[in-house]
């Protein structure tokens, strides 16, 4: 059994929170790199460009590269062979989001309840989906969430004779509802088979699959492509200003389901889309 110190896993966290929201992750860098060079309207290339540029000060000055610093959300994997001492996984990682928004100068967008809306003042609770698997390793993903993003995300319980199509109207009409509200060029991640929630997790765990990675699966490595396509067919462009840049990358991921459903859920984001991993 190896033991890692609530203290280290803390110290980790809060790092994490800092450096995901003023270091953007190269993926994302290189495919708005890209998409300024494609890009065929001018204002949207132009966009593009101070996208980029906003990037590269937020790096340089190390300051957060947007003002929406997100509500913190983690996917964790726990080593069977790891014991952490001191507090609980969830207890640990409070405690660097405490540490992280506070000594990062990280705006804190968390009200304790939602209907009340008093806000907690230190960026806490984090949201954090727990797994464990084999081995004597801690692994931490963060990916600070926007809600100007998150508010344009969806969940439909679509009949399994919708199938494919459906599955795709649904991610596209999602985007297309969007519009400029979630500061595209967006990210989409979609999430189908599961329960209602499972789709939800899935949706949200695809945005911190790398932008520069192909789908394993064949069937739904086509499925991206043609969803990217469609979508930036919509003429939405960077920032809703018109372009053909309106999405950088669909990521899709599934899970299987009962023989009565086909959950999907579709988490837009911005063109952000923090993530940072650290394995402890």
């Amino acid at each position: 059994m190896r033991k890692i110190s609530a203290k280290a896993v803390a110290e980790a966290v809060a790092q994490l929170c800092i450096d995901a929201n003023r270091n953007l992750c190269g993926d994302v860098y290189d495919k708005l790199k890209e998409a300024e060079q494609a890009e065929e309207s001018p204002i949207g290339k132009s966009i593009l460009g101070r996208i980029i540029e906003n990037a590269d000060i937020a790096r340089e000055k190390q300051m957060p590269i947007c003002q929406d610093t997100g509500m913190a959300v983690f996917f964790v994997e726990l080593g069977s062979e790891v014991y952490i001492d001191g507090a609980t996984v969830e207890e640990a990682i409070n405690e660097g989001v405490r540490k992280g928004y506070t000594d990062g100068y990280l705006r804190k967008s968390v009200v304790a309840d939602p209907l009340r809306r008093k806000n907690t003042g230190d960026n806490t609770p984090a949201i954090v989906h727990l797994t464990q698997v084999k081995g004597d390793k801690l692994s931490i993903t963060i990916a600070p969430k926007g809600f100007g993003s998150e508010n344009m995300s969806a969940v439909k319980m679509l009949k399994p004779s919708d199938g494919e199509n459906g599955v795709k109207d649904f991610v596209v009409e999602t985007a297309s509802k969007g519009g400029s509200n979630p500061c595209p060029p967006i990210v989409v991640g979609v999430g189908i088979g599961g329960t209602m929630e499972k789709a939800a997790i899935l949706s949200k765990k695809a945005l911190t699959v790398p932008l520069n990675e192909e789908n394993p699966d064949p069937y739904y490595a086509d499925m991206e492509r043609e969803l990217l396509e469609r979508i930036n067919k919509l003429g939405i462009g960077p920032q809703g200003l018109g372009g053909r840049t309106t999405a950088l990358k669909v990521n899709i991921l599934t899970y299987p389901t009962h023989i009565a459903g086909l959950p999907v859920a579709v988490n837009i984001s911005c063109h952000v889309t923090r993530h940072k991993t650290i394995v402890l």
